[in-house]
């Protein structure tokens, strides 16, 4: 194999796992958020600001991977 596919592979590799962890945090927290307000309407603000925050700090783990992924097809 070329250098070149090898760095594709591993590429897609990173990101395809990178991405994966976040994107099952990210739906058991919206699910337990959803929860919790559909037990506690009158907490709903609270719990929705802080399930954005956490959605936000998932999602840079995702972000992560896509640098990791971009310095090793580019590097």
């Amino acid at each position: 194999m070329e250098i070149e596919s090898v760095k594709a592979l591993a590429a897609a590799i990173a990101i395809g796992a990178g991405a994966l962890g976040p994107a099952i945090g990210i739906g058991m927290l919206v699910s337990k958020a959803l929860e919790a307000i559909g037990r506690n309407p009158e907490a709903s603000p609270k719990i929705q600001t802080t399930m954005i925050l956490g959605v936000a700090f998932v999602e840079a783990i995702a972000i992560y991977a896509l640098v990791v992924a971009l310095i090793v097809k580019f590097a």
